[in-house]
This record gives structure tokens, sequence and C-alpha cells, in this order.
């Protein structure tokens, strides 16, 4: 390996070190960034006027992070059983995991061939096939042995993503204040990725029971033509004692025009006329755009987006991945700091 490459990996090391724990020295608040025609801006003014900028940043870092982590994860994993069995980590791989792969059948591979677009014959082509699919299959059966090894293995992942306050006060909840997990959603009623993870969420709560509390914010995507007036419809339901019925109705059923959601509110049982008049007035639109005014302030670009004690996660996140971040939590120590409506 040349000097050059050493130095560069030697300040790439340092570089991630820095990033891992925000700084080399222990950050704080009150550290002057700049000074602008000597007035000092220190990291928190940093932080309040460009938290929209700085948290998808930081999550983007955190997700390639974990990447990183995960793939050390499992090389540290395969090291470990390789030594326990006194073989290399190549053999291990080629006697766990190459050998068991097999290769596909003659027909399994013109089958394959008919669904590409090409106009080579399938002689010319059988040899890449037949190298794309033991590829494939080779890389399901080491991601299985993997998740196996995991399985037995004590691991425990101490990063999390980055952190934001948020103002839960007003927000609708299930479970208690003071449970030691709390989990916010950003979230818009015609999602695909809202509704596919909305069963997910009602699992974990049912699984963890008083050790988490769930609270949900509304962020209509200005793309959905029906989700500002289904978060208003909720709201309305909410005046009346029903607001998570008529929420988990509506990620059920999908159906989110004005008519709907007032047949909705008749088979809830709700007072119907009230409804409609808070639902036709706009009386619940101003609650509504605060909501979102918060996400587009934290620098939210889509739903769903979670906060979970505060630590950041994007994307339609499936139970697993929901389950392991609480699990993650309850296992780490109590945060420095805690979610606005806690403090």
């Amino acid at each position: 390996m040349s000097i050059s490459r050493i130095v560069l990996q030697s300040g790439l090391a340092i570089i991630l070190a820095v990033l891992s724990n925000g700084s080399a020295v222990a950050q704080k608040d009150t550290d002057v960034v700049a000074e602008v025609g000597g007035v000092s801006l220190t990291r928190a003014d940093l932080q309040q006027a460009e938290a929209s900028q700085l948290l998808q940043a930081r999550y983007q870092y955190y997700q390639a992070e974990s990447k990183a982590l995960d793939d050390l994860i499992d090389k540290k994993l395969l090291e470990q059983k390789a030594k326990s069995e006194n073989l290399t980590v190549d053999q291990l791989l080629e006697r766990d995991i190459k050998s068991q792969v097999k290769d596909p059948t003659e027909d399994q591979m013109k089958v394959y061939y008919e669904g590409l677009e090409t106009e080579q014959p399938y002689e010319a082509v059988r040899g890449k096939i037949l190298d794309k699919i033991r590829q494939v299959r080779t890389e399901r059966a080491r991601a299985a042995y993997l998740k196996a090894l995991r399985a037995q293995a004590e691991v425990r992942v101490a990063i999390s993503g980055p952190t934001a306050d948020v103002n839960v006060e007003n927000a609708n909840w299930i479970g208690p204040k003071g449970a030691p997990v709390l989990l916010v959603e950003f979230a818009d009623y015609e999602c695909p990725y809202c509704q596919r993870v909305a069963p997910d969420i009602t699992k974990l709560l049912d699984q963890f029971g008083d050790k988490i509390a769930f609270a949900y914010k509304d962020f209509p995507l200005p793309m959905h033509q029906h989700a500002e007036k289904a978060a208003e419809a909720t709201r309305c339901a909410g005046k009346q004692g029903k607001f998570w019925q008529f929420h988990d109705d509506l990620f059920r059923s999908k159906e989110l025009d004005v008519e709907q959601l007032k047949t909705q509110a008749r088979s809830l049982g709700l007072d119907v006329t009230a409804f409609n008049q808070c639902l036709d007035s706009g009386e619940e639109a101003a609650t509504v755009a605060q909501d979102r005014a918060e996400g587009l302030k934290l620098g939210l670009t889509g739903t769903p987006s979670f906060f979970v004690n505060g630590h950041y996660f994007s994307g339609a996140l499936d139970y697993a991945a929901l389950r392991l971040i609480v699990d993650q939590q309850l296992s780490a120590p109590p945060p420095k700091t805690q979610m606005a409506a806690q403090k």
C-alpha cells in the first residue's frame, strides 16, 4: 500500500470520527461558529436558523454511516464464525454459502431470457444469465446466513438518527406521555407509504404496550388533492372523541373525497350536522397548516417521517425496522434532551 493511500485512509478515519461524534472536541450550543460585523453567531443560532437544511444533511450522513457499520458488523461476524471453526473467511463462505447455491435449470434460464429486452439469441446470452442468477442466489444466501449469525450473536448498535425538537403538545396521542419511547409520525392520508405502514404502527403499539407512546402530526403533501381535507376531517372527528377511529378507517379504506369523509362520519355514529359544519367551514384548516408548517421548518420533504425520542427517520419503514429502532431506544441510556412536550 502506498504512503499516500495510508495518509488518505488515516485522514478519512479521522474525518469519520469527527463527523460521528460531532467534533473532535465536545461541541456546545454557546460555541461561536462565525462573527458578522462584530456580532457573534453561536452553534445554537446555526441550529435554529438552518435546522431544515441541517437535518436532511445529517440524516444522509447517518444513512451512510449505518450502511458502513452494517458492513463492518457483517465482516466481524464472519471473522468470528470462521475463527471458531479454524477456517478462513473465504473457506467459510465457500462451505456454507457458495457450495449451497444451486444453479438454475435450463427452463428457468429460458424463462429469465424471455423477460429480457434483447434481440440476441438465447445461446449468446446464456452465460450472462447463468452468472446473474448465480449472483442473485448467492447474495440472498449470504444475507440469510448473516441474518442467522446476527440472531445468534449479541449485536447492539449504538448510533441513531439525528435529533430535532418536535412540539407534540397539541398532537393526538396514544399511550402514556411518560412512556420510555415516544414515536411521532408526520403523515399524509393519501400517501401510499403511510397507508402501508399504518398497520405496522398499530402492531408496534400492541407489542410494546406502556413502553411506547405514539403522537400523530399532519403533513399533507401538495400533490395529494384529498390529503388536507382528510386531515381536517380526522380533527373534526376528534372533537367528538373519534379521532383515532377516523384516522384508522381512512388509512384502511383510502376513501378520501369530501362525500366519502361525511359518509365515514355517519358510519362512526358522529353528530353528522356538527361534523359537516366543521369540515365545510374549514374550522380545523389552521391546525393542520400549523403541523405542516412545523414539518417544513424541520426540513421534512416527504411522508412518512418519524421521530423516535427525537431521532429522525424517514421513508416507508416496515414493522421490523420500527421494532429495531424502538428496541434500540429502550436499551439506550436516557436521552440528554427531551422533546418539547416533555420538557
